[in-house]
């Protein structure tokens, strides 16, 4: 009787960021890579065929993607980006923008039809904006006033899930120790909750990093809200191996 397939995994991970003049830019990001590592022995752990890419350009980003296409895949394909962002953007380590919805579109059920009904699930750890969240009293009615900026819309092809960081328009943190987001990721396939569905896993993601997480240092105080987004049309339980 023949194995099934393993699913794939594709973690990606810049810290390190400069132009094409050799010059750096944007900052070293410190704790990213060791944190991906982590990530990456366990969701091996949790049967997937993991592929950990290291400062990747944006057309080595892409290409990364395209190289998926041709991929053997099992029950489902999940991938971690860890970069500096913007705003449906995250940026290679040549400071070239990928786009967000780029990388979506290229393993669509139009573009790649191995994976059309695969659920593709995707974890971003990069800012979107340069608000800061100074989050609120959960006591009162009424918390600090929101920004005055237009959410962007976002748009994900069917059988796909994404989660990020942070809301529309605010920075996400990370330190030595890694960030905010991913360590809770950890903290959830590490645990019980990973055999959750993935809405509920999510979920959890967010209660972990709106209730026990704060920034320290010079942004003591401020905090970080992930959200996700879905066109799944059914359960997936795609960490309870």
């Amino acid at each position: 009787m023949s194995q099934p397939r393993q699913s794939r995994a594709l973690v990606i991970v810049n810290t390190n960021f400069c132009s094409s003049d050799g010059d750096v830019v944007f900052g070293t990001r410190k704790g990213a890579k060791r944190e991906a590592e982590k990530l990456s022995r366990i969701l091996s752990r949790l049967n997937y065929k993991v592929k950990l890419m290291h400062n990747k350009t944006a057309k080595e980003i892409e290409d990364l993607y395209q190289q998926e296409r041709c991929r053997e895949h099992g029950e489902y394909f999940v991938s971690i980006i860890s970069s500096h962002g913007e705003e449906g953007v995250i940026f290679g380590c040549d400071a070239g923008p990928v786009k967000l919805t780029r990388i979506f579109q290229i393993l669509s059920s139009e573009k790649c039809p191995v994976l059309t009904k695969i659920p593709k699930i995707f974890f971003i750890q990069a800012c979107r904006g340069q608000e800061f969240d100074q989050g609120v009293v959960v006591e009162c009615d009424s918390g600090e006033p929101e920004p005055d900026c237009e959410p962007g819309y976002l748009s994900i092809p069917p059988q796909t899930a994404v989660m990020f960081a942070c809301s529309p328009g605010y920075v996400a943190f990370l330190n030595t120790f890694g960030s905010m987001f991913l360590q809770a990721l950890l903290k959830v396939l590490e645990g019980e909750e990973r055999h959750l569905a993935l809405n509920r896993l999510m979920t959890r993601i967010n209660w972990e990093v709106a209730f026990r997480c704060q920034a320290r240092g010079a942004y003591e105080g401020c905090k970080e809200m992930p959200c996700f987004v879905t066109n799944l049309v059914q359960e997936v339980f795609p960490f309870s191996a």
